[in-house]
């Protein structure tokens, strides 16, 4: 088993990247004082979507591969993987499609949190033109819900959206999405006059989603833009519920992470990991300076009445909170 260490700098700091390998769309599963990582872009011993240990969030190694593939008309591009614990067992959420055609969302069970996670035969949104990003959020009430990005060709600004479904169980939803966030700033184009299903449109982009609740307060963080260049950032709405109605910052503050020229590329679709003493932290990927890998990152996030804040994107050495 082939292993990578990320670069640290001792003690208890951290510096960004803290994985040198090319590791996107990351998501942190904590397991008691250790972490589990998993990220699009790699296959390891025939397995989809590579997987990461740590101890301390800061110092990573390669421990295997997650997904058994599915069939292979199915696509051959996997994107986003999320996995969560329920009814003792480990759920993997995650897309599959060729390129950017196709996509649509699946579900996978291990009994271990490492895998092999095993398909259960389920397109969770054959409603869609196409999905992607799936992130699973269970309420205080126990309730499960699947937010996710999707293709929406009848709005203002033509793109990807967010939507939200009810799980009735790990491996179904309602099958009535509804909506969470439509693009609605400049920033967010992905391109213009891209040609998608037979025409062309100024194409808009939000994707990844992450819910969390923090006080009597709903926070989605999701990403916009495009992903392939310094556009792509980090912005966020609040809601009282979680479906909704959800409220955006105006201004300066509709960015949480955004691309610090000379220094950060296109961070983006983050999620979220608690350490045991509390500390909530961002977990997302940057490119690297050429632009070839996109990289784990993690800055320390808190939650303010004006909603969340962050020293990130950070690329010199940082105290590791605990």
């Amino acid at each position: 088993m082939s292993e990578t260490t990320a670069t640290t700098t001792g003690g208890r700091t951290y510096r960004n990247p803290v994985y040198d390998g090319y590791f996107a769309d990351p998501f942190i599963l904590r397991r008691g004082d250790s972490y589990l990582a998993y990220g699009t872009g790699s296959v390891v011993d025939g397995l989809v979507f590579e997987v990461l240990e740590s101890s301390d969030l800061a110092s990573w190694r390669r421990i295997g591969g997650a997904l058994q593939p599915v069939a292979g008309d199915l696509g051959s591009d996997y994107w986003a993987p999320e996995v969560v614990e329920a009814a003792g067992r480990f759920w993997m959420y995650y897309s599959v499609g060729t390129g950017d055609v196709g996509h649509h969302l699946r579900v996978a069970v291990a009994d271990a949190p490492e895998g092999p996670f095993i398909d259960q035969g389920v397109n969770l949104t054959p409603h869609e033109r196409f999905a992607i990003d799936p992130h699973p959020f269970r309420d205080t009430d126990g309730t499960w819900y699947l937010y996710y990005a999707r293709d929406v060709l009848e709005a203002p600004r033509v793109g990807t959206h967010l939507a939200v479904d009810i799980m009735p169980t790990m491996t179904t939803v309602r099958g009535r999405p509804e909506v969470v966030l439509a693009p609605s700033a400049d920033w967010q184009l992905y391109e213009r006059q891209r040609p998608m299903y037979g025409k062309t449109y100024d194409w808009h982009t939000l994707e990844g989603p992450t819910v969390t609740c923090r006080g009597d307060r709903y926070y989605c963080l999701y990403s916009a833009g495009s992903w392939l260049n310094e556009s792509y950032a980090v912005s966020w709405a609040s809601a009282p519920t979680p479906l909704g109605p959800w409220t955006e910052p105006i201004g300066d503050k509709a960015r949480l992470l955004a691309t610090v020229p000379g220094h950060v590329r296109g961070p983006g679709h983050n999620s979220i990991v608690t350490t045991p003493a509390g500390t909530d932290m961002l977990v997302y990927h940057a490119w690297d300076a050429a632009a070839l890998r996109r990289q784990l990152w993690i800055d320390p996030v808190q939650w303010t009445e004006q909603g969340p804040v962050t020293t990130g994107p950070n690329w010199q050495e940082q105290a590791l909170p605990d």
